[in-house]
């Protein structure tokens, strides 16, 4: 399997490593969700078929047919095509996902991203240039939530342009 651990990496360069490893590159271009670390990495050309589940941030280059369960962070790498069941605290996806996706706390989509999926969330950032087909179920969680109110539709959608 292709995971690479960075438990003993921060993503910063040791002394004698040359500039522009491979990883700083793919760390680069990750879709970033704040500072958080980065527990483990399917690369590109990497196809996993099965159930992930994890603790922390995961990021997705490659394929994954399957389920993912978390309460952390899942990137989808602008390469990574899921056909997936995607359980999650926060989604940031700039690749290809089919499926459904329930994330407790935010999902954003950034361009060039294309979404054909039910998606479950609090929250939706979108950026222009990402591609949306399926369905939108948004309530609001926990103590955020209204008296007497279900589930909200249309509101908290962000839509960003450029």
């Amino acid at each position: 399997m292709a995971w690479i651990n960075k438990d003993k990496q921060d993503g910063k360069r040791q002394a004698g490593q040359s500039e522009g490893t491979e990883m700083e590159n793919l760390e680069s271009t990750a879709p970033r969700e704040g500072n958080e670390e980065i527990n483990a990495f399917v690369g590109k050309g990497v196809s996993f078929k099965g159930v992930i589940s994890y603790n922390g941030t995961v990021r997705i280059d490659g394929n994954l047919d399957g389920e993912i369960h978390t309460e952390g962070v899942l990137l989808v790498g602008e390469d990574a095509v899921l056909t997936a069941k995607i359980t999650a605290g926060t989604v940031v996806c700039k690749g290809k996902i089919t499926g459904d996706i329930s994330a407790r706390e935010k999902v954003k989509l950034r361009a060039p991203a294309v979404v054909n999926a039910g998606v479950k969330a609090p929250l939706l950032a979108m950026e222009e240039g990402v591609v949306f087909n399926g369905t939108l179920e948004m309530s609001q969680s926990g103590s955020r939530e209204p008296q007497g109110q279900g589930s909200t539709r249309g509101q908290g959608v962000k839509l960003v342009n450029g």
